[in-house]
């Protein structure tokens, strides 16, 4: 029986790659039900990335460069924004929630593609595949990282199946934003994190397969 995650418990989104940890973050749950599970991300958070990837995003290191080459994880410190994480199962991305904490300030919903969720002792498992839609609050959107999508088809590692589970989020997502539809509807807008929260800390097994 797949363990259910009550509210404020501390839980890993990981993404696995190659059968490994590439990535890993600590959240507070939200909500978890059968058909939806809501995280928060929140700044101090103490997440794991490989050694360097952090700041390579801003130039040419990329996750597809390293097929089938070894990488080794190092702390690094979420900061500025928060977020909460809405996974729906089956669905090839994730709906986000970005505001900058300092200000409170809605940034914008952030539509995540990557593989459907599982669940794991400590959490929760995908794989980021890179490509993004910023949907602006006003519903103006733009692609993000088109680029790196298309360098993970070239290389092999995104699969042929995985891209036409895509085209069809795609459908779902333009759908969704064009009819203002859940969770594209402002539903967790004013949604604030408890005060008596901390930012937290990955927990005990966070790197077991």
């Amino acid at each position: 029986m797949q363990k259910v995650w009550k509210p404020g418990d501390i839980v890993a989104m990981r993404g696995i790659y190659d059968q490994r940890v590439w990535s890993a973050q600590p959240t507070i749950i939200i909500k978890d039900s059968p058909e939806e599970v809501i995280l928060a991300i929140l700044p101090g958070a103490e997440c794991m990335v490989p050694k360097g990837y952090s700041n390579g995003k801003q130039g040419n290191w990329r996750r597809w460069d390293f097929k089938d080459k070894e990488w080794e994880l190092e702390n690094f410190v979420w900061h500025t924004n928060r977020l909460l994480v809405l996974l729906e199962p089956q669905k090839f991305y994730a709906t986000i929630y970005f505001w900058q904490e300092s200000t409170n300030q809605f940034l914008c919903y952030y539509i995540n593609f990557q593989l459907p969720f599982s669940r794991s002792e400590c959490g929760f498992d995908t794989l980021d595949l890179e490509l993004d839609i910023i949907v602006e609050p006003e519903y103006k959107w733009r692609w993000k990282d088109e680029d790196d999508y298309q360098k993970g088809i070239d290389s092999g590692i995104i699969l042929k199946e995985w891209t036409k589970e895509i085209e069809l989020a795609k459908l779902d997502v333009f759908e969704k934003i064009e009819n203002k539809n859940y969770p594209l509807n402002g539903k967790w807008l004013n949604w604030k994190p408890d005060n008596n929260w901390n930012a937290p800390k990955l927990p005990a097994n966070w790197d077991r397969i």
